[in-house]
């Protein structure tokens, strides 16, 4: 394939050894000791299956042929250690060299995570570096394990290492970029990338994200960055109950202005399924006609250059369709995959009142970032 068709195509990016990662003896969130009885189907929730049920669908239905399928390279200890501290990779590499453990919160491994960890990272790297050299039209990265959670020196929310934040740090290295906008619209805040980028006017950090779900005290509406990086972070806490009205509502009135505003060189989407009206994380109803909605307007932005990392979404039947319908837009393919649920959740969906709240809401958040 010639480099003029290859530009002209999504790329996926996806490495069977990232389905390999493993936590500990969990049952959902709790770990399993005390009265904590074991599940038959153990572990945490982050789990292989709901990543690689989107690859077969794809499979299936056709549209992995349209794809561009590839792999990824593995991030070197030095793309890490731009992001992480050299304590932090020490400790996880000792103990995944040992049979693996647990550090932070909510974040055991096994052997061999770090080295998956780091590939997982290393398929954001790429995705972000094909597009931003014009090899791929846009990308998608099944990175896994996720990433946005991810602090310095401090793993939380099944988080390993922060990819999306390797991976820019690396296409600055390279000079491949001076300006990046990070859109996360997975359920739970992206505190880890917050926080790295908290006070860089050059990285525009913006979180929708379910009110105070996880973590439970971040994600507020009034932290805007700090010192050179005052007014690069956006943070949209949305109430539980929120379906696929409010977050194209929210996409409308603040998301679009702010990205125009800000005119970066590229869009990263944190992109987790969990606001899905079925997943076990959340109390939100977005569809995956949500998904797609929110890529079209994405794409619908001048000169828009677009890399999408995976991070959560705990639904196994639902995450697929999600995932699905995201491609589907980013690809222009006319392949799809009827959602078992979207009939389901259509029928869930906030009534006249409650949306009426909402958009009251949004409006209030509009006023406070200055919009008009």
């Amino acid at each position: 394939m010639s480099a003029t068709e290859t530009s002209s195509k999504t790329a996926f990016l996806w490495d069977e050894k990232c389905f390999w990662h493993f936590g500990g003896n969990y049952a959902q969130l709790a770990p399993v000791r005390g009265h904590v009885q074991p599940m038959v189907a153990g572990g945490l929730p982050e789990a292989p299956e709901t990543k690689r049920r989107l690859k077969n669908l794809l499979d299936v239905t056709g549209l992995g042929d349209e794809l561009l399928m590839t792999g990824g390279k593995s991030v070197t200890y030095e793309d890490a250690l731009r992001i992480h501290t050299a304590e932090y990779l020490g400790e996880f590499k000792q103990l995944s060299d040992n049979n693996g453990g647990e550090l932070g919160l909510r974040t055991p491994f096994g052997p061999g995570a770090y080295e998956i960890a780091l590939l997982s990272a290393g398929l954001v790297k790429d995705a972000v570096q094909s597009v931003l050299t014009g090899t791929y039209k846009n990308a998608y990265a099944l990175s896994r394990p996720p990433g946005h959670h991810c602090l310095p020196d401090w793993p939380n929310g099944f988080c390993l290492l922060n990819n999306i934040a390797i991976a820019i740090e690396s296409a600055k290295v390279d000079k491949l970029t001076d300006r990046v906008a990070v859109l996360d619209w997975d359920v739970h805040h992206g505190n880890g990338t917050e926080h790295i980028f908290l006070e860089r006017p050059d990285v525009l950090t913006i979180s929708i994200h379910q009110d105070r779900c996880y973590p439970f005290d971040s994600g507020f509406i009034e932290q805007t960055g700090l010192g050179a990086g005052q007014g690069y972070n956006m943070n949209i806490p949305l109430q539980p109950g929120c379906g696929h009205a409010t977050y194209l509502e929210v996409m409308e009135r603040l998301i679009l202005p702010t990205l125009r505003a800000f005119a970066p060189d590229l869009v990263v989407v944190a992109c987790g399924f969990d606001a899905s009206g079925v997943d076990p994380l959340s109390r939100m109803l977005c569809t995956s006609d949500t998904f797609r909605e929110m890529a079209v307007m994405l794409m619908e932005l001048e000169d828009l250059r677009l890399a999408v990392a995976h991070e959560g979404g705990y639904s196994e039947v639902h995450v697929p369709f999600c995932g699905h319908a995201l491609l589907e837009q980013m690809s222009g393919s006319s392949v799809r995959a009827s959602d078992p649920l979207a009939e389901r959740l259509e029928r869930q969906q906030p009534d006249a009142d409650f949306q009426r709240y909402q958009s009251k809401r949004i409006g209030e958040m509009v006023d406070f970032f200055g919009f008009t």
